[in-house]
């Protein structure tokens, strides 16, 4: 039965963190202001529309900024969360501790998008540099639109040196930094790291 328990709450993590990371990508994808009609935001809408057009009835938007995708991700987190606590032989948790845990997953999991989008960024730049094909894939587009709003304002205070970007450095150190502090701060241990999405 344990191994049961175990073989499902990774199935049941798997397939809520795909979507918990449709859901913040969307929102992510809207605050950059990214290119709506692009295949993969394209296909990021379908996977997320319907829940989040029922957030939207009574979660209004600001400045362009849809807030239904942010609070179904916080929700999504938090079944996630309860779930797999229950899957893994748990009891129920509180409330609180679901809507801290919640919170603190979704703003982990979009620090690590950020990590991973950059990284990813520097690879495939790297990739069309050398192979000479300066056409972007619609991804890579989509990565340099994503992450432009956190490099931007960093490239400003130190700008690029002998055609050198070195805003990304600066930027995981930054990361590195909200991790620590996320951590230590929030205790984070094996087993929160367990039930948590994106930690």
């Amino acid at each position: 039965m344990e191994f049961l328990g175990s073989s499902g709450a990774l199935i049941f993590n798997a397939l809520l963190g795909i979507y918990l990371l449709a859901v913040i990508l969307r929102f992510l994808l809207q605050v950059a202001q990214a290119d709506f009609y692009n295949p993969i935001s394209q296909s990021v809408v379908k996977i997320t529309d319907p829940a989040v057009r029922v957030f939207r009835t009574f979660i209004p938007g600001y400045r362009g900024i849809d807030f239904s995708s942010l609070m179904l991700a916080l929700l999504v987190q938090a079944v996630a969360i309860s779930g797999l606590i229950i899957l893994y032989g748990g009891s129920i948790p509180s409330v609180g501790f679901v809507i801290t845990w919640a919170f603190v997953g979704v703003i982990h999991f979009i620090i690590m998008i950020y990590y991973y989008a950059i990284i990813a960024s520097i690879i495939m730049s790297f990739v069309m540099m050398f192979s000479g094909n300066m056409n972007p894939h619609p991804f890579l587009r989509l990565i340099w639109q994503l992450t432009e709003p956190v490099m931007s304002p960093v490239r400003k205070v130190i700008p690029p040196m002998g055609g050198l970007d070195f805003s990304p450095i600066f930027i995981f150190i930054g990361i590195g930094l909200v991790r620590n502090i996320i951590y230590q701060s929030f205790g984070v241990n094996e087993q929160i790291a367990l039930v948590v999405i994106g930690l």
